[in-house]
C-alpha cells in the first residue's frame, strides 16, 4: 500500500471512529456494533479481502474495547454503579466463551462471520427499535445452570461480532431486573473480560496477505486501533452531552432500524459474495 492509500485509509477510519465514539456517549451502545462493519468496508473499499477480513476487523474493534472498556470501568466504579459480585460469578464463564470464540473465529470463512454478525445485529437492532424497558424474565441474574449456560454464550456471541458488553450485557441485566445505569456500569466490565483474552488470541492469529493492512499483528490493525482509539475519546464525551441534553430514546430506535439496515446488508454480502 502507497502513502496515499494509507492515508485514506486512516482518514476513513478516523471519521468511523468518530461516528463510534458519538453513538457510544449518546446511546450507551458499544462502539464495536459500529466499527466493525466499518472496518469491514473501508478494508474491503481499500483492497483488501479473501477469506479471513472479517477476523482483522472483529480482532482491531476487540483491541479498542480494552481501552473505551477499561476507561468506562473506572469512571463507573468511581460513581460506585459497577456490580462487582456480578463481574467476580460471570467473569469466569465469560472469558471461557470468548476464547472459545476466537478459536471459532479462527476456523470460519470471513463469509461465514459476516453472516452472523448479520443475524446477531439484527437481534440487538430489533431490540434497541422495539424493546420496551418494563420487560422482565425474571427478578435477579440467573444463577447455576442458568449463568453456566448464559455467560460464555455472552463472551462467545460478542467475539463472534467484534463487540464488548453493552449489546448483549445490558439487555441481559436489565431482563432480570437490573437497574439501567448499573447495568450500563457492569456492562463496561463485561467488556474488559470479553476483549482481553480474545485479543491476546487473536494477536497470534496468522492472516491472508490480501487480508493484511500494513503494520498489522497478527489481525489487529495498529493505525486503525490507533486512530479510532484517538478519535472515540474525544468524541465519546460529546455523544455524552447531547444525550444529557435531548431524549435519547427515539434515537436509540432510530439507529435500531439503521442496525437492522447494516445487519441486512451484511447478511447480503455473505449470502451474494
Amino acid at each position: 500500500m502507497d502513502a496515499t492509500n494509507l492515508m485514506a485509509m486512516l482518514a476513513l477510519i478516523a471519521v468511523i471512529g468518530a461516528f463510534a465514539g458519538v453513538l457510544a456517549g449518546l446511546l450507551g451502545v458499544g462502539g464495536g456494533i459500529v466499527l466493525v462493519p466499518a472496518f469491514f468496508y473501508a478494508f474491503q473499499t481499500l483492497g483488501f479481502g479473501g477469506e479471513k477480513l472479517m477476523q482483522l476487523c472483529l480482532a482491531t474493534s476487540l483491541a479498542t474495547i480494552i481501552v473505551t472498556s477499561l476507561r468506562s470501568l473506572q469512571s463507573h466504579h468511581r460513581k460506585k454503579a459497577v456490580d462487582w459480585d456480578l463481574l467476580k460469578t460471570w467473569g469466569p464463564g465469560i472469558a471461557i466463551g470468548a476464547v472459545i470464540g476466537v478459536l471459532a473465529a479462527s476456523a470460519l470463512r470471513s463469509m461465514a462471520l459476516q453472516a452472523l454478525f448479520g443475524v446477531l445485529a439484527m437481534i440487538i437492532g430489533l431490540y434497541l427499535a422495539f424493546g420496551r424497558s418494563e420487560w422482565r424474565l425474571g427478578a435477579d441474574m440467573p444463577k447455576g445452570l442458568g449463568r453456566a449456560i448464559l455467560s460464555p454464550l455472552v463472551g462467545f456471541m460478542s467475539v463472534l461480532m467484534g463487540i464488548g458488553g453493552g449489546s448483549f450485557g445490558v439487555p441481559l441485566m436489565t431482563l432480570y431486573g437490573r437497574p439501567i445505569h448499573r447495568a450500563v456500569a457492569t456492562a463496561a466490565g463485561f467488556g474488559v473480560i470479553i476483549a482481553v483474552p480474545s485479543v491476546i488470541g487473536f494477536l497470534f492469529m496468522r492472516l491472508p496477505e490480501e487480508a493484511t493492512p500494513p503494520f498489522t499483528i497478527g489481525a489487529v490493525n495498529l493505525p486503525a486501533f490507533a486512530v479510532v482509539i484517538a478519535m472515540t475519546l474525544i468524541t465519546t464525551p460529546y455523544g455524552a452531552r447531547i444525550a444529557h441534553a435531548i431524549n435519547p430514546k427515539p434515537l436509540k430506535q432510530v439507529f435500531g432500524v439503521f442496525l437492522l439496515l447494516v445487519a441486512a446488508n451484511m447478511l447480503r454480502k455473505a449470502l451474494m459474495g
